[in-house]
């Protein structure tokens, strides 16, 4: 759900996608620009929140960062519930990631709050030599089905802080509190 407030906005926003896609890492380099080589997997969700200027407002994005693993899914519900914002989450070295983070896009097209802001993130950009998934080919899935795209890189900080803003700068999710 998203609030608003003298130019302030708070907004629930969750990730979802494939364990080890870098979801967790994503968080914690927004958050506190931080990058760990060994992430430990996420159990259930954690929580983050982050603010962010944007335009002539403040965004207080308050971050739940799902676990990737299956037996963790029958959980997501509670944490997309109510989210005015997603960022689905893939490693464009895995094809199974991508596929994955399709079917969350259907879920959350079919269950979610029908007008969320969505992004596909292709994060581990740097790992080009290893590339699996075309960017094009990304980029074209999601604007099939009105997401944002942008391939990141939490190792490198490559887009990272950029597709947060994109999401808290969409006129969208100004619409969902009114």
């Amino acid at each position: 759900m998203a609030t608003i407030g003298h130019n302030n906005l708070n907004a629930k926003l969750v990730l979802l996608g494939d364990m080890g896609a870098g979801k967790s890492s994503l968080v914690l380099r927004f958050v506190k620009g931080q990058f760990l080589e060994f992430q430990e997997s996420t159990i259930g969700a954690a929580f983050f929140s982050q603010t962010l200027a944007v335009n002539d407002a403040t965004v207080k994005f308050e971050i739940w960062d799902t676990a990737g693993q299956e037996r963790y899914h029958s959980l997501a519900p509670m944490y997309y519930r109510g989210a005015a914002a997603a960022i689905i989450v893939y490693d464009i070295s895995s094809t199974d990631s991508f596929t994955r983070a399709k079917k969350w896009v259907q879920e959350l097209q079919k269950q979610g709050n029908p007008n969320m802001v969505m992004a596909l993130a292709g994060n581990k950009a740097d790992l080009e030599d290893k590339r699996k998934v075309a960017a094009e080919e990304a980029r074209a899935y999601a604007e099939e089905n009105g997401l944002f795209f942008m391939e990141t890189s939490a190792k490198t900080a490559s887009n990272v802080n950029e597709i947060f803003y994109e999401i808290g700068a969409c006129p969208f999710l100004l619409l969902l509190m009114l």
